[in-house]
């Protein structure tokens, strides 16, 4: 495909951002920037919340994985079913009733100083380091369809990539989001779904023929019951459960999204929606990968050895060009919706848990929020060429491997201070909250010989946070007074 053609459609998918950008943003401030006014239409937030959750990472390591983990990545996907509910049903009540912009803010309200400022540093890491190894993997396509050819190295690339989204994001934040979120689910729906339709052309398959297809391959088996598998049910259905609270209900950039509902009813109906669509959309997904190898199989392909090569290479070199648009327009939708949010939660949680936002008048409001915006950008540049030099793994495996470790904490503070009554000593929580995943990956690491041949996968995130929560119930200091308990109980 010409590097040139796909520069036009970059530039044209960009043009269209920004002109939403342009509509979306005008009158804008502080309040439009954090929660878009707190007036966004649930429908609307739950379609957009599908290209946020799923990334770049779900368009081309989710097929990729196919060929060595079949489908059992659905039975991850089962277990973000229970999360959403758990979501839905504890954790956004209280959001609501507290009335928070940061989320991060219950924490200082249950614990203290030191717990609030853990738990919003911990967010800090754990979605710099996601969205940077997201918009990693948007970068390396990009990279290999477009900029080797002209002698473009893959710095360059990725300060282009952030550019591109901090042009768009800086003046209306999650307002702007909400409706550019929309525009590129629909997009990514659409790719992956024509992506479906022209393989299954290619192999003269219709639609019951796909289906058949599929089910007789040796790529669809879902369900596995060997317990010391990594591919073990109850191990991948407990871990999508957890993952789904920490990455969704305890992450202030898909909280944030929620909040900016006009109340807790309709944030219900979003979560409600969205955790049902999601389901449906991972199956595609696999049903794509199942595809791309049976494709490949059928044309006697030499596949690359990784599995996130699979689909850009298939899509950019031996399926027509107009599925290599699909493919292109496809990878950067799924991927910039993430990463946009991303950037915004990331500023919006700087600057109220650490600038003491509500503290200052507007207009320097805006101006640290420009700062601050431009900063978080930088730094995800800087993160993202790091992880080029180090990362080995396949993309999927190593965002869900950062979670388990930087997630792990909070979801201990989160879960002791909802389901326990005692106090804690404040300022020994960032040393527990340390100790927790060093211990975590000492355990993971040795789990093999210590533990009769037991193999940790994504269930380190469960046991980080159960030792967060031994840590804190070890410094905690008994039950929280009567006029505490009470003050509360009216908020949770």
């Amino acid at each position: 495909m010409s590097s040139t053609l796909i520069i036009g459609l970059i530039i044209a998918y960009f043009c269209v951002l920004i002109f939403i950008s342009y509509l979306t943003s005008r009158n804008s401030d502080s309040e439009t920037f954090f929660l878009a006014n707190r007036s966004s239409p649930w429908y609307v937030v739950a379609f957009g919340m599908i290209g946020t959750s799923l990334s770049g990472v779900t368009f081309v390591s989710i097929p990729g994985m196919v060929a060595t983990a079949q489908f059992s990545y659905l039975q991850f996907v089962l277990g973000y079913l229970l999360g959403y509910f758990v979501i839905a049903t504890v954790l956004m009540p209280l959001y609501y009733r507290m009335n928070l912009v940061s989320i991060y803010t219950y924490l200082e309200d249950r614990f203290g100083w030191w717990s609030y400022k853990t738990g919003a540093a911990f967010f800090l890491l754990s979605r710099t380091l996601g969205a940077a190894i997201r918009l990693f993997l948007v970068a390396g396509v990009l990279q290999l369809a477009v900029f080797d050819d002209f002698g473009i190295p893959f710095s360059v690339s990725v300060l282009i990539s952030i550019a591109l989204i901090w042009v768009y994001t800086f003046r209306g934040g999650m307002k702007t989001i909400i409706w550019t979120d929309t525009f590129q689910t629909t997009a990514m729906l659409v790719a992956v779904g024509v992506s479906i339709w022209l393989i299954s052309d290619e192999l003269n398959l219709g639609f019951q023929g796909l289906i058949d297809t599929v089910q007789a391959s040796d790529y669809s088996q879902v369900f596995y019951w060997d317990f010391k598998d990594s591919k073990y049910f109850l191990k991948q259905f407990f871990a999508g459960a957890f993952i789904a609270i920490v990455m969704t209900g305890l992450d202030q950039d898909m909280m944030q999204k929620n909040l900016s509902c006009k109340n807790l009813g309709d944030a219900q109906k979003n979560m409600f929606w969205f955790s049902i669509i999601l389901v449906f959309v991972n199956i595609l997904f696999l049903a794509l990968g199942a595809l791309l190898y049976i494709y490949a199989n059928a044309k006697g392909i030499a596949l690359p050895e990784r599995g996130d090569d699979v689909f850009p290479f298939l899509a950019l070199n031996h399926f027509s060009y107009f599925a290599g648009i699909v493919f292109i327009l496809g990878i950067i939708a799924i991927t910039y919706a993430s990463a946009d949010s991303a950037l915004t939660a990331l500023t919006t949680s700087f600057c109220v848990d650490f600038l003491n936002f509500k503290d200052r008048p507007e207009q320097e409001r805006v101006r640290l929020r420009y700062i601050v915006h431009a900063g978080m950008s930088v730094l995800m540049g800087v993160v993202i060429i790091i992880f080029d030099i180090l990362n080995n793994d396949s993309v999927v495996t190593a965002v869900f491997k950062v979670a388990g470790y930087t997630y792990g904490p909070l979801l201990g503070l989160y879960t002791f201070g909802i389901y326990t009554r005692r106090a804690v000593r404040d300022k020994l929580v960032p040393a527990v909250c340390i100790i927790a995943p060093l211990l975590t990956l000492i355990l993971s690491y040795n789990s093999v010989d210590w533990f009769w041949g037991y193999e940790f996968g994504f269930e380190v995130l469960i046991l980080n946070g159960l030792l967060t929560f031994i840590g804190l119930m070890a410094v905690s200091t008994g039950k929280i007074d009567e006029l505490e308990l009470a003050r509360e109980q009216t908020t949770v």
